[in-house]
């Protein structure tokens, strides 16, 4: 019988289980927990034993890692559809970062036993989580190469870039991005990064519209 806070529809809507077929939702949907949590509460953490995939139904997540001094960096800014925790539930090796929420958010939870079987009696899914690690290494690239040749007016620019949706045939920012997120993912101040949004304002390659959003200009991407 299904887990009763779970119904297949959810589990349908998730893109990584879009290879399975009704019969394995279902089968899938026994096993499986749903969590729930409020902002900034901390669903995982660095060093922990990796024990289960956390799936993002709702809400918005980072993932973050800290040195001994507590200062933090950002890796990934995470949201529906996307998942956390499989690299230690293929290597069997300890949580390597943390994970927060930044607003409230509703997760389902597999097992590292059922997240194995499934991937033993199904390679299409199999290739899905290959190609996501493949994904995360590529993002990874790109970071390590803005760190390495751009300066924080560049790297700015790409986190806007990424962040930002075609909204009317424009890029914008819709979703609220705090100057001290940005400042943890490029590895700067978080003074100097609102010293470089105003610039970009003032410069005329970002609008900050009335509700908060961020419009983009064309001109933007020549700042890479």
């Amino acid at each position: 019988m299904a887990h009763p806070s779970i119904h297949v529809g959810i589990l349908r809507n998730v893109p990584l289980f879009a290879v399975l077929d009704d019969a394995q939702l279902h089968a899938l949907s026994a096993v499986m927990a749903r969590k729930s949590a409020p902002k900034n509460r901390t669903i995982i953490k660095a060093g922990d034993p990796t024990d289960s995939l956390y799936i993002v139904i709702a809400g918005r997540i980072k993932v973050q890692m800290s040195d001994d001094e507590g200062k933090e960096v950002i890796l990934a800014v995470l949201g529906p559809g996307d998942f956390v925790g499989e690299l230690g539930l293929l290597d069997g090796a300890p949580r390597a970062a943390s994970v927060v929420t930044t607003e409230q958010s509703e997760f389902v939870v597999l097992s590292k036993e059922d997240f194995n079987a499934l991937l033993k009696n199904n390679f299409e899914l199999a290739m899905v989580i290959i190609r996501s690690l493949v994904k995360r290494l590529r993002e990874a690239d790109r970071k390590i190469e803005s760190l390495a040749l751009l300066d924080v007016y560049g790297r700015v620019a790409r986190v806007l870039l990424e962040f930002s949706e075609e909204v009317g045939g424009r890029k914008v920012v819709r979703r609220k991005l705090p100057r001290q997120d940005i400042a943890k993912m490029i590895g700067a101040s978080r003074e100097m990064v609102s010293r470089v949004m105003k610039g970009l304002e003032v410069e005329g390659y970002i609008e900050v519209m009335p509700d908060g959003a961020i419009a983009l200009r064309e001109r933007l991407a020549s700042t890479l």
